[in-house]
């Protein structure tokens, strides 16, 4: 079925299987990650507390992750046709279409959220927007948006049915073959679309370029500002009011920072694996690559971390993460004295919830008003 020698992407059999395992595992923490993320916010809205645009967009995020994570990463070549002979390779033609329409869906829709939080903090810092502005203006339309350009965008290779396996994979390229029984050297295209593979790979790089970009100039732009704040207060005697915003203001800016780190690490290695097209490039890719849902979940909650190594001092990180994100049971299921004399919830940091912050640091202007056009 396919014209590739199976381990030719990774070099031999023995990378392959190395490349599976960090791979499943890695899939397995962005899961693990992005699950504990929209349990945190699924439980804020089941107790009545109040949620924010940056909680909703990473619900969205985070969802979209698991759903990469497991389809195309964690089952893998479980979901390939088992003629092409890859590694556990068990799967069927429609299998693969769903893993491809997955890797579409799924994986350039998280990307577009990543573009969305970047979006979300620059206006709120940067611009002073309070969330409540955000989430009048902008948020609808926004997730509208996103979930309708990846829907039509996964959507037009199942039509032309150019979902076919390669390197391990279902994703957009036509799949070839021999033209006839009796043609011994040509090969044609036996299914899919050459055109529509090409145009959609264009898109595509664009797409995770220009996210790329826009986070970067976002994350640059909200710390100029900071900068400029944080020289304006050293020069004047600011309110206390501006300064309480420009200190939230910095561990805001902090977690964009981290968020947009976290994007490096995933898609930067990706683009490699295109450029390059080496078997060490395609290990890399395919190592980094599900983990972006385990990095934005260190991100998402190490603000309430922080919180707790202040309330609890000499406290280490690892354990501040594990006090924070432990599951919901009874101290007595906990190793011995883990959470002696602790409440069953740490409570969130300050800048987890955006939706009390309005991070505008003007001393002679106030906060804008939501009833502006």
């Amino acid at each position: 079925m396919s014209t590739v020698d199976p381990f030719a992407c990774v070099g031999s059999v023995r990378n392959e299987l190395i490349v599976a395992i960090f791979q499943k595992t890695g899939a397995f923490l962005s899961i693990v990650g992005s699950s504990l993320i929209v349990s945190d916010v699924a439980k804020k809205v089941r107790n009545g507390k109040e949620t924010d645009p940056y909680q909703r967009i990473m619900v969205g995020l985070s969802t979209l992750d698991v759903l990469v994570s497991f389809f195309v990463l964690f089952l893998g070549t479980w979901m390939v046709p088992k003629e092409t002979g890859w590694l556990w390779a068990v799967g069927n033609t429609s299998s693969c279409s769903v893993q491809g329409f997955f890797v579409v869906f799924a994986g350039y829709g998280e990307t577009c959220y990543q573009a969305a939080i970047s979006l979300n903090i620059l206006l709120l810092i940067v611009f002073g927007w309070k969330q409540e502005t955000f989430s009048k203006k902008v948020e609808k339309p926004m997730h509208f948006l996103i979930i309708a350009f990846v829907l039509v965008f996964a959507i037009i290779p199942l039509v032309y049915e150019t979902y076919n396996p390669w390197c391990g994979g279902c994703t957009i390229i036509p799949l070839w073959g021999k033209c006839s029984a009796k043609d011994e050297g040509e090969f044609c295209i036996v299914r899919g679309n050459q055109k529509v593979e090409l145009v959609l790979r264009l898109i595509a790089g664009a797409a995770i370029l220009i996210v790329l970009i826009f986070c970067t100039v976002a994350m640059v732009w909200v710390y100029l500002h900071v900068r400029r704040q944080e020289t304006r207060n050293r020069r004047y005697n600011f309110r206390q009011h501006n300064a309480d915003n420009h200190k939230e203001s910095r561990r805001i800016r902090k977690i964009l920072f981290l968020y947009t780190l976290s994007l490096y690490f995933t898609y930067i290695p990706t683009l490699f694996v295109g450029l390059a097209n080496n078997p060490i490039s395609e290990s890399i890719g395919k190592t980094l690559g599900p983990l972006l849902g385990f990095w934005n979940m260190l991100v998402y909650f190490l603000p309430n971390c922080l919180k707790y190594q202040r309330d609890h001092p000499g406290t280490w990180l690892v354990t501040a993460y594990f006090q924070v994100l432990r599951p919901q049971a009874p101290c007595a299921w906990s190793p011995s004295g883990m959470c002696a004399g602790q409440k069953e919830d740490v409570e969130d940091a300050p800048e987890m919830n955006f939706s009390k912050i309005n991070t505008t640091n003007d001393q002679t202007h106030s906060p804008p008003n939501d009833t502006e056009p």
